[in-house]
Order: structure tokens, then sequence, then C-alpha cells
């Protein structure tokens, strides 16, 4: 079996048999996004392709599986590879779960449902089981990939900036945002981003122009609190899943664990793509929540205030002063975290 790294493929050899008189001969299996391919070994000439969705297995609990395109015609394919057992039973269990259970219908007609449910299958799939998997990820292997993200980031942005007085700054703003509780962490880039972004794990990656170019931590914590309210409302583990590839997400869901190279090469795409900031009322309702003013961050999202003019005009601080958010010396070893 062969992980194809750019694509995440499984490859496998197996036995096909083209119809029920024909021979069985020995073939490469190659499970893609959508279909598996069955290929000659000596030319790699194509023989067949089987509809991921339309695929069955004929002898359930024994081994070599034995696997039909859902044709009456015989053909077959044995299987004894493990992984690509396991893949195709994982897309069996995906489908099981998604369809929907319909009451007595006329053979007729749930001939035409069932083939319209296979077709739109094939298209589903894919983003279905991303979703699936990301919704199922307990806390520490999110943090995990979140990690091996941040590892992938670094090749544009260097290291996070670790000045101990300055990491010491950054928890007690985690804190004071979020709790103490909350798990979320804080890193500083040295150059890439533009905005604050989240990788999965509550993992919080924050540019340094946001502290180095500003009179107080109001800005920076601003954006933090906008791209942690943005993960809740979009989970930034699925265009990190989307971007590893079906197989990669095969494997997460079936052991817990994502291979650190389905995460190489994110870091482009994660940098173009940041998440929308949420809407005004969200942003007001938990700035006022956090104890921060709005302003601060408005007019560093849009320098004319044009597009956040609610943000300043409805600031829940526009008239009182709200908590500080660190002591002037905080202030002042978070401006220079990445001085060391």
């Amino acid at each position: 079996m062969t992980a194809l790294k750019k694509y995440q493929r499984l490859e496998c050899s197996g036995l096909w048999r083209e119809n029920a008189q024909g021979q069985r001969r020995e073939i490469i299996a190659n499970l893609g996004d959508t279909s598996l391919v069955l290929s000659d070994p000596k030319n790699e000439m194509a023989l067949a392709h089987w509809s991921l969705p339309a695929i069955k297995r004929q002898n359930p609990g024994e081994m070599p599986a034995l696997y039909g395109p859902g044709n009456l015609d015989g053909e077959t394919l044995e299987v004894s590879d493990t992984d690509m057992i396991a893949a195709l039973e994982t897309v069996h269990a995906a489908l099981r779960a998604a369809r929907p259970r319909p009451g007595r219908l006329r053979n007729a007609l749930l001939g035409v449902v069932a083939s319209a449910v296979v077709a739109i299958g094939v298209f589903w799939l894919p983003d279905a089981l991303v979703q699936h998997t990301a919704s199922f990820l307990p806390s520490p292997t999110r943090l995990e990939i979140g990690r091996n993200a941040l590892n992938d980031l670094t090749r544009l942005t260097g290291q996070p900036c670790a000045a101990k007085s300055g990491q010491a700054a950054l928890t007690k703003l985690s804190n004071r945002l979020f709790g103490e509780t909350s798990g979320v962490e804080i890193i500083v880039l040295r150059t890439g981003l533009s905005v604050a972004q989240n990788l999965p794990g509550q993992l919080v990656v924050l540019p340094e122009a946001l502290l180095a170019e500003q009179d107080g931590p109001d800005t920076a914590a601003g954006f933090v609190l906008a791209a942690h309210k943005s993960a809740e409302l979009t989970d930034p583990m699925v265009p990190l899943l989307r971007h590893a590839g079906i197989i990669a997400t095969f494997r997460l869901l079936a052991t817990g664990a994502l291979p650190a190279e389905a995460v190489a090469g994110y870091a482009e795409s994660f940098i173009a793509s940041p998440a929308p900031p949420p809407s005004d009322a969200i942003l007001l309702a938990q700035f006022e929540v956090a104890g921060l003013a709005t302003t601060p961050y408005a007019y560093a999202r849009d320098p004319s205030g044009e597009t956040t003019l609610n943000l300043v005009e409805a600031d829940p601080f526009s008239n009182v002063v709200p908590p500080a958010l660190l002591p002037d010396g905080d202030w002042v070893s978070l401006q220079d975290i990445c001085t060391q």
C-alpha cells in the first residue's frame, strides 16, 4: 500500500474478475476522491472505474474481502489490504449515516431515488466526511493538528516570538479576554499575517504589526477576540481537512491521528483565506462581555471607518472607560516579545 503525499490516495493489489465467466487477474486498485480505479500493473492502463457509493461488499466479515460495483454481470474484486478495506468501509459508513430512510415507494420510483442518491453521493461525500470528522475530534487531537499546522506556517512567518516577559503578558491577555480555564493560546508571528487567525486547538496567531504599531493592547485584543469568535462560528478544522484530502481524513476518523505530511503546504491557503469577521451585532455583544471597546479595532480594520461605522457609533464603551486590559509594564513587554 502506497500513500501518495500530494493526493493522499490509497493503492493496493487485488484480484479482479471482469464478469462471472471471466478469469481472475491481478490488478492495482487505486482509491480516489470519488471512485476506485482498477489498473493493469504492467502498463498502468485503467481497466475499470467503480463509483465509491455504488461499491458493495459481498462477504461481510470474511477475508479476503470481496467487492462488486453494483452491476449484475458478476464483476468482482478481492482485496486483502486492511487499509483499503478500512477506507472502503468508512465510505459506506458515512453514506449509511447520511442517507434518508424513505418509506414504502413503488419499485420504479425507488430505483430513480436510489440512482439520485448515488449521483449526489459522488459529489457530496468528501465534504460530508470532512464535516463529520471535524465535529467528532477531541480537544487534544485538535491541538496536536493545530500545532502541526503552526509548524507548517512558520515556513512563511518565521518562528513564533518567544521573549519570556512577552509570553507572560500574552497569557495575561488571554486570561483577561477568555478566562483562565479557556485553553486559548495566543501566538505572535513576525511576518506573513495581516489579521489574527485561528488554527485548530484554540490557537490564535497574531501578527506582530498589531502590537508594534499601536499605542495600547486594545487593537490587538480586538482582533484576537474577533478571530476567536469566528472560530466558534466556522470551525478552522474544516478547511485544514479539505486541504489534507479525503484519504487522510479517513485515517483521522479511523485512527484518531492525522499524518503531519497531510498538513504540509497548508500555510499558503491559510494566509490567503482568513475567515471573515463575525457580524457587527455579534462583535458588539462579544466586546461588551469582554469589557473591550470596539472603536480601536474598527479603525484598525478600516482606517476610513466607512465599513466599520456601526462598530464605532455603537461602541459599548464610547462614554465609559473599560477595565484596563494589561498594566503598562506588561504592554511594554508584549510589544518587545519579538526582540529576543
